[in-house]
């Protein structure tokens, strides 16, 4: 299991520092959510952020567009630092176009879905996706209860991987912590995406220590 820090959770006047600290702290990728206040109802940062924070770690920065158009920007956020690009297959954006942009771009691309979103609807896709996200809450803000009937979706994903002898990563964002990891690791999950549970924590080093434990 992956661990990979929700960003949304940091304190944002230490922007910097919380990435570097979460580095220190042992997580494997970084989790940067950008919402634009339409696609989902909350606004956060965009390229020019990632842009300066991206010398405080040498980890994966795994950028999660949680917008409209998110064709329009994949140069933006590649010439900001994203190493991994996910998008929402409910956006806007031509799916497969903007899947080839991101590879286009030396990136990795991941599709995401929403938790009323059928996971059959990224089976088009698999063979060229680096990772899927599957939310196990509502996107737009941090802090939510963990979804547990989107288990299901992992073990589709998981056992489609495997029929179709595929390498992508599942991936699952939204209230995972000590009572909820184990519940995704055994479903499936590769790269659980932490947020409070792990900034919140008094030592965030023995915290993702934990987590990792649980699997």
């Amino acid at each position: 299991m992956l661990i990979a820090p929700s960003l949304l959770s940091c304190d944002f006047s230490r922007f910097g520092e919380e990435i570097a600290r979460m580095d220190k702290a042992g997580a494997d990728m970084m989790h940067l959510d950008i919402m634009d206040a339409h696609f989902v109802p909350n606004l956060t940062f965009g390229a020019p952020v990632i842009k300066f924070v991206r010398k405080y770690t040498d980890k994966p920065f795994d950028v999660h567009l949680m917008i409209s158009e998110p064709l329009k920007y994949i140069d933006d956020f590649a010439d900001a630092g994203a190493d991994i690009i996910t998008f929402h297959v409910e956006s806007d954006s031509p799916i497969r176009e903007t899947i080839d942009k991101i590879k286009e771009r030396g990136l990795k691309a991941g599709l995401v879905i929403k938790p009323n979103t059928p996971v059959e609807t990224v089976y088009p896709y698999l063979e060229d996706l680096y990772m899927v996200l599957v939310m196990t809450v509502e996107p737009g803000f941090g802090g939510q209860s963990f979804m547990a009937d989107m288990m299901p979706k992992v073990e589709a994903l998981k056992a489609k991987r495997e029929e179709l002898s595929l390498d992508f990563l599942i991936e699952a964002d939204g209230g995972i912590g000590d009572t909820t990891i184990a519940t995704a690791a055994k479903a499936g999950v590769d790269v659980a995406v932490a947020g409070t549970a792990v900034f919140k924590a008094e030592d965030a080093g023995a915290k993702i220590a934990e987590l990792k434990a649980f699997c």
